[in-house]
């Protein structure tokens, strides 16, 4: 049935929200940054995740396990949800709602900007070089670019984002963005667009790319500002985005 799907993907979600829990024994930065030091503890759910992506794609019993969902879910399905085409940008965007809210987050909004650009261009560069080589065909037949999943690593860079933004304000912050990101993820299966194999690399990369993010922040943050810069300096940056279908660049201004 289709429910097996929905918790496996839901464990892959829990999973990872779970693990980030070990963040809170992590050494902290006591720089005005307050960004996280290495520890690579924190690369083990990630690794896994995409470990099991990229087995996926030469194991037959994982192979087989990828047709046995896509036949559940094509039984199942009737029409297509598209909220996955919005949901992935969520987490990410909560992180700036909350701060326009008077919510304020572990940086600020210069350094959480950098945070985020820095995660996009990592998370965006691993998924489409991992696309133009891997050539994996979608369930759904449309195209050769499957592996991994971009609406799932977007998504699951945001949730690890807003959970390293406010895990010292409640974790629950942390935990919804998790869910989000963990339906996401389950809609691009639902729309038999994605693989679970694809879908758990995407999670694993989504994440990775945020953590490193936020250890390469203090050294990126030097090299743009100098150690004289402070919040109130006006900064224009531009990231890229990618939705699984149209390529472009977004700017972003902070004051």
């Amino acid at each position: 049935m289709f429910y097996k799907t929905i918790s496996l993907v839901f464990l892959f979600g829990i999973f990872s929200a779970a693990a980030q829990k070990t963040d809170s024994i992590a050494a902290i930065d006591s720089a005005a940054t307050h960004n996280l030091k290495f520890n690579y503890k924190q690369l083990i759910i990630p690794g896994v995740l995409i470990g099991y992506g990229v087995i996926g794609l030469n194991s037959d019993q994982l192979l087989s396990f990828n047709s046995q969902i896509k036949n559940e879910v094509t039984e199942d399905i009737d029409n297509k949800i598209t909220i996955d085409d919005f949901s992935q940008y969520a987490p990410a965007a909560s992180v700036y709602a909350l701060n326009a809210f008077g919510v304020k987050g572990k940086n600020n909004m210069r350094d959480r900007s950098v945070i985020f650009v820095t995660s996009y261009v990592i998370m965006a560069s691993t998924v489409l070089g991992l696309k133009s080589l891997v050539h994996e065909e979608r369930p759904d037949g449309s195209s050769n670019n499957s592996f991994p999943s971009g609406h799932t690593a977007t998504a699951f860079a945001g949730a690890e984002f807003l959970w390293q933004e406010y895990k010292d304000k409640s974790i629950w912050y942390g935990i919804a963005g998790y869910a989000v990101a963990t339906g996401t993820g389950l809609f691009r299966i639902y729309n038999n667009r994605h693989w679970l194999t694809d879908v758990a690399a995407g999670a694993g990369i989504g994440i990775m790319s945020t953590k490193i993010a936020y250890w390469m922040n203090p050294y990126i943050t030097k090299k743009l500002f100098g150690k004289s810069a402070s919040e109130g300096n006006s900064t224009s940056m531009i990231a890229p985005f990618y939705n699984g279908q149209q390529y472009g660049l977004s700017f972003v201004k902070v004051f």
